[in-house]
């Protein structure tokens, strides 16, 4: 007797079609497993045959045989249990090969025939979905994070018998899933934030263009205030970006019934104490780490100087391609990495380098704080700001909101002049495979970040005088274009130059040669 049932495997955040075949056979009593198969797959042996007899299910004293096909790739976790039990019970004829040729199985069964809720579920839902299937049986638990996935019928079960009566029947019935899913989270606004206008702005331009941003100053001058409001000034996300970002989450275990999808942007903060795997990602069973999680959004990365050297600098090539690469044995894990890195540091172990009336760190020990950032990380930093101590007007007066003033300009203002922008650059994009200004490639600057004379004689001047490096060249021609898009223009004019420029003078403030001077 033959059957088969299909599953999904999860490969990085994308699935595959797994075919899961059962032939019972006269001879030796047995059950074997087949496939390339992981330590917890294999362990279905146990958790199928114990879970069916308790469910009611008899279990012929047969050779039964079960090959997860492909063979070539490895399959891991729990979620095959429940297509492997489907498999084996169509061979004994509880039901016909014809009921389960159009539905995907998901689940962990338990040793009492429970179905079992698994990580991973969405990208393996929409897999089946692109091949065709109709519907998608998967654990209750999981049943709303299934359900974004349209063009396919969602069944939520809680129980193997549940399923073998449906079967039986040949009533499948889809579950309606909410569209009105995920946790109201609170949105942080600039207008709470007093002063720092210099930064605001810088704030703007980053993420118009998406640019990688690092804030320096004193402790209390507000810059992590500022990095949590960032993705209140940020674009909606549209349903692809809401797609890719809930398999991420979905893989990583991190959706529940609660919050079934990302519909906001992630901001993640790790710890400075973070280890560069939970960073990065990977681990023997690959999963994505914070760099991917924030991806979409925001990796906000607060006291920088303060992670080891080593966990900042993994960061370089995912910032540069937008995606991290995770190879083993089996194979390679790719988890997409399309965030926006925003830092934040004091400039001395104290904080307060260079007012030398606070400041009690001597040159070396300055000079040995900063240079834990390397130089080719500070490349990849597009804006610099300094944010500054506030005054106590900055909160009596200037702090206080008033009708028609533009002191303290809450987030909603600033959002819509990202927007327009970011509309400008998807309508010039929109023939190219990037999004983004900061993704904009060598090749992609001589086409779109068209100079006039002046600004090509400032920015020829500026590059001498200053050394800049090839990279921040390049950061700053990416600047000056979405400096120019803000201001609506379509030409980079000197103006725009200049601010980009400004952003770069930071680095050199604290990081170049006259700033070692000074110790």
């Amino acid at each position: 007797m033959y059957s088969v049932s299909y599953c999904a495997a999860v490969h990085g955040i994308e699935g595959c079609m797994i075919q899961v075949e059962a032939d019972v056979s006269e001879g030796l009593p047995g059950f074997s497993l087949v496939g390339f198969l992981s330590s917890e797959v294999k362990e279905a042996r146990e958790r199928v045959q114990i879970g069916m007899k308790n469910a009611g299910f008899s279990f012929p004293p047969k050779k039964i045989t079960i090959n997860l096909s492909p063979a070539d790739i490895r399959k891991g976790g729990t979620g095959y249990d429940l297509a492997i039990a489907v498999s084996v019970l169509t061979a004994f004829g509880y039901f016909p090969q014809e009921f389960i040729k159009n539905i995907v199985f998901i689940g962990e069964l338990s040793l009492e025939g429970r179905v079992q809720a698994v990580h991973g579920v969405l990208p393996r839902v929409y897999t089946a979905y692109e091949n065709g299937m109709k519907y998608c049986v998967v654990p209750k638990e999981n049943a709303q994070e299934a359900g974004i996935v349209k063009g396919i019928g969602v069944i939520g079960i809680s129980s193997l018998s549940e399923l073998v009566l449906m079967l039986q029947k040949g009533e499948l019935c889809a579950m309606p899933v909410s569209s009105d899913c995920g946790r109201k989270e609170e949105v942080l606004d600039f207008g709470d934030v007093n002063g720092q206008k210099t930064v605001r702005r810088a704030i703007e331009v980053s993420v118009a263009g998406m640019h990688n941003l690092l804030m320096i100053g004193p402790p209390g001058s507000g810059k992590t205030m500022l990095a949590k409001r960032i993705p209140g000034i940020m674009p909606e996300l549209s349903f692809e970006e809401q797609m890719e970002i809930s398999k991420i989450y979905s893989v990583a275990g991190m959706l529940s019934a609660g919050q079934p999808f990302v519909k906001r942007r992630p901001f993640r903060e790790p710890h400075h104490t973070i280890t560069q795997k939970a960073l990065i990602g990977g681990g023997h069973l690959p999963k994505p780490g914070e760099v991917s999680l924030a991806s979409g959004g925001v990796l906000f990365l607060d006291e920088l100087a303060e992670f080891q050297r080593q966990t900042i600098e993994v960061l370089r090539q995912p910032l540069e391609e937008g995606y991290v690469t995770v190879s083993r044995m089996d194979g390679n894990y790719r988890f997409p990495a399309k965030c926006q890195l925003v830092a934040a540091m004091n400039p001395c172990r104290c904080g307060f380098y260079p007012d030398r009336k606070k400041c009690s760190c001597t040159g070396v020990q300055i000079k040995g704080y900063l240079n834990k950032i390397s130089q080719p990380m500070l490349d990849r930093m597009d804006i610099c700001a300094e944010t500054v101590p506030l005054s106590y007007q900055d909160f009596h007066n200037e702090g206080k909101r008033q009708k028609g003033s533009s002191v303290n300009e809450p987030s909603a203002v600033i959002r819509q002049r990202v927007v327009k922008a970011k509309e400008i650059q998807d309508i010039r994009y929109q023939k190219e495979e990037i999004f983004h200004n900061a993704q904009l490639t060598p090749s992609l600057l001589e086409k779109y970040c068209v100079l006039e004379k002046e600004a090509q004689e400032y920015l020829r001047e500026a590059f001498c005088k200053l050394e800049f490096s090839a990279r921040a060249y390049h950061k700053i021609l990416k600047v000056s274009r979405t400096v120019a898009d803000l201001a609506g223009k379509d030409k980079i004019e000197r103006v725009h130059v200049a601010e980009a420029v400004c952003y770069r003078m930071l680095d050199k403030k604290y990081w170049g040669n006259k700033c070692e001077q000074t110790f």
